[in-house]
């Protein structure tokens, strides 16, 4: 059976100051009145049942996560005592899962980004589901035909057509976030995905790819086992859980398997990493600008200004700016430095100033 798995442990730190710690990204209402989360949860109904939808989180937003999402049963709520990147996210989920199912099947994607139209991502998670009932030892990731030379996310490179589906190839080689020239190169080659991190395989399945490349982090899974499902689960994962490697499940294991297929995505994606991301959600005015809320300006271009509430923004003779208002913090910085963003949340944290975090 296929089970949905949403990955909402980030922090969303390029979002400040609208992103918090106690309001992540995935809970914010970015692209209609609908949380990302929410949406996520939205993409995969009615055709995986929320019976089979998990997600998993930081136990912090265990609460707001279910309140989010109230079709989700709470035993469905997966909660880490710590961040530790997605391999043991994912490694979690799949212990978990294979007690309810024991051939289950995983998709398994991030809750902050925005996906459509729906019938298109549905379209293709069956497509890789195929290819993995085929051959259960099949890892299947989607890739994004590129639009532009992003220096923001990893490439994906593809090699020969995969026989088993169209629009399916191997893996080539993951490629790092490039410098822009390359990027440019990747471009013109038709032969590079941008990696959306959202894929598609047997729980089972990389539980024993996690045992081959990551044997300290399987055996950790393992003596959390015993205990899935029963009275002991809380205080063995507080126990055993903060021992595991902190990495991705890219360098843990998409990057040494030679089993991978990519599928071609058909769907819209967007990551919504930073402000800059609300250009392609909402639509500019005639100057080039997004606004959210309420805002009156002069000789002001190509800028995203967010106000809250009944707070307006006016702006006189500015260009190429990123203005945000919240009820206890502003930013306004330089729309191309946005990544910047995070170094301000670092020097906050560096002030103690943790009321605004």
């Amino acid at each position: 059976m296929l089970h949905a798995v949403v990955m909402a442990g980030g922090s969303g730190t390029r979002f400040w100051p609208l992103s918090r710690r106690n309001e992540p990204k995935q809970f914010l209402r970015l692209s209609g009145d609908r949380s990302l989360i929410q949406m996520a949860f939205d993409r995969t109904q009615p055709w995986i049942d929320a019976i089979n939808t998990w997600v998993v989180t930081n136990a912090r937003m265990v609460d707001q996560t279910a309140a989010h999402l109230p079709q989700t049963p709470s035993e469905n709520i997966l909660s880490e005592p710590c961040a530790r990147n997605t391999a043991p996210c994912i490694g979690l989920a799949a212990l978990c899962l294979l007690e309810k199912d024991s051939d289950a099947t995983m998709l398994v994607m991030p809750a902050d980004h925005v996906i459509g139209p729906h019938a298109a991502f549905q379209k293709s998670v069956e497509q890789a589901e195929r290819i993995v009932q085929g051959d259960p030892h099949r890892l299947v990731l989607f890739g994004v035909p590129p639009t532009y030379p992003s220096t923001g996310f990893g490439y994906i490179e593809r090699a020969e057509a995969d026989a088993s589906s169209s629009g399916a190839y191997r893996v080539a080689s993951f490629r790092e976030k490039p410098a822009r020239d390359t990027a440019e190169d990747y471009l013109r080659q038709g032969t590079f995905y941008w990696n959306c991190g959202i894929f598609v395989w047997k729980a089972s399945r990389i539980l024993s790819a996690l045992q081959e490349y990551e044997p300290e982090m399987y055996r950790l899974l393992q003596e959390l086992q015993p205990h899935v499902g029963k009275n002991t689960w809380s205080a063995a994962l507080a126990d055993v859980f903060p021992n595991m490697k902190s990495i991705s499940i890219d360098y843990a294991i998409l990057e040494r398997d030679s089993n991978i297929t990519v599928v071609e995505a058909p769907y819209d994606w967007d990551d919504v990493g930073s402000w800059t991301a609300m250009q392609r959600l909402q639509p500019a005015d005639e100057n080039g600008n997004t606004i959210i809320g309420l805002h009156v300006g002069i000789d002001t271009n190509g800028c995203i200004i967010r106000s809250s509430q009944n707070h307006v923004i006016s702006t006189i003779g500015i260009k190429d700016c990123i203005i945000v208002h919240t009820p206890d913090a502003t930013l306004v910085a330089d729309r191309h430095d946005e990544n910047a963003v995070r170094e301000i949340v670092a020097l906050l944290e560096k002030n103690n100033y943790e009321q605004y975090l």
